[in-house]
């Protein structure tokens, strides 16, 4: 099989370090505010959705995109931290095991720079994974036609992808409320379910 591993929510903690990040730099910044500034930063967490804007407040979606992938992708996507404490040590126990009958490629939907950011983040923790497929909402096409097996944490791909691919959800405090056959709460979990995956469609 084809297996694709998605970075954001299950190999990093996006949402948590661009929490971080944006209480440092716009909502704890005071150098060259201007008193009457009427706009005010703020985020309503949790996040419960990857709908940014309705937790993180941005003047407009042009401040948005500039703050996430042009003045600080690397400090948001690069230097987050792993979604858990052994995330890269399980996962590359998970690839060298597997390698040799599956075919294994990291996915993830990135925009601009925070694509070299992203692999910053893998080499950091040492992935041992051979290929890297970055994809967007206009090429993401050329992703499915990758993988037979997807792991992600995304509600948008979990509720909307092609009938003849497998899913498995990775738990997380924005995609509760999805239902799907195969879920995992930890990156240890996947060796058992890949198996139970492939045994059911050999």
């Amino acid at each position: 099989m084809r297996i694709g591993i998605e970075i954001n929510g299950v190999l990093r903690d996006t949402i948590s370090k661009l929490e971080m990040v944006y209480k440092k730099y716009l909502m704890d910044k005071t150098d060259g505010i201007d008193e009457s500034e009427t706009f005010e930063y703020g985020m309503n967490l949790p996040v419960t959705s990857l709908k940014l804007r309705d937790h993180f407040k941005f003047r407009d979606d042009d401040e948005f995109f500039s703050f996430l992938y042009e003045e600080f992708p690397m400090e948001i996507f690069g230097h987050a931290g792993s979604t858990e404490i052994m995330t890269f040590h399980d996962f590359n126990e998970f690839y060298v095991e597997f390698r040799n009958n599956h075919d294994i490629l990291i996915v993830s939907d990135e925009i601009g720079r925070s694509k070299p950011s992203s692999l910053f983040f893998l080499s950091k923790f040492g992935c041992l994974t051979e290929k890297v497929k970055f994809y967007s909402n206009t090429t993401i096409n050329s992703m499915w036609e990758e993988i037979d097996v997807l792991l992600t944490s995304n509600p948008d791909l979990l509720l909307d992808y092609p009938k003849t691919k497998i899913m498995i959800k990775f738990n997380t405090s924005y995609n509760q409320n999805i239902k799907v056959e195969h879920e995992i709460s930890s990156i240890k979990e996947l060796k058992d379910k890949i198996n139970l995956i492939y045994d059911t469609n050999a």
